[in-house]
């Protein structure tokens, strides 16, 4: 497993460590209107998954923008936002940030994303930072388990991953 602090205190992660590579492992999560959101529901895309621990701190909410900006220069390419977030909680930030396009999902319900990616920090129940790059036949072609929760993703790398696999 990826080994990672938060706020430079080791925290454990639950779940599978992904790997390039490795079929992307399907998940249940949910979207803003309540409805199920799997990892077919973008079948046939190039995905950015983004996971950040809580869209309401400021490196997630620079880090969802960030794809969303850099992702709508690059065609059939989905960002999916995931946090521990409810819903709700979910919705209010992308009204009141004006951001139409961003796909902001929960895994609050069942922490399904975080067990199938292994990104589930036990001792907080949040999930860890991190980027994941899935081609349009479910392919993972990229990785990245930010090792401090607390920093910024490799964002360059994670768009070239996403340009290479469209």
């Amino acid at each position: 497993m990826a080994s990672i602090t938060f706020k430079n205190n080791p925290v454990t992660l639950l779940g599978n460590e992904v790997n390039v590579g490795d079929q992307a492992p399907d998940f249940t999560v949910l979207a803003n209107d309540l409805s199920p959101v799997t990892l077919a529901s973008s079948e046939g895309k190039v995905r950015i998954i983004s996971v950040v621990p809580s869209i309401d701190t400021g490196v997630c909410d620079a880090q969802t923008r960030r794809f969303n900006e850099e992702a709508s220069d690059i065609g059939n390419v989905e960002v999916l936002t995931v946090s521990m977030d409810l819903p709700f909680a979910q919705k209010r930030w992308c009204a009141s940030n004006g951001l139409e396009n961003v796909k902001t999902l929960s895994d609050h319900r069942d922490a399904s994303f975080g067990q199938a990616y292994g990104v589930l920090i036990q001792e907080l129940r949040l999930l860890a930072r991190a980027v994941f790059v899935v081609d349009s036949s479910n392919k993972v072609t990229f990785v990245e388990y930010v090792s401090e929760a607390t920093d910024h993703p490799n964002y360059e790398a994670a768009i070239e991953a996403a340009k290479s696999a469209n």
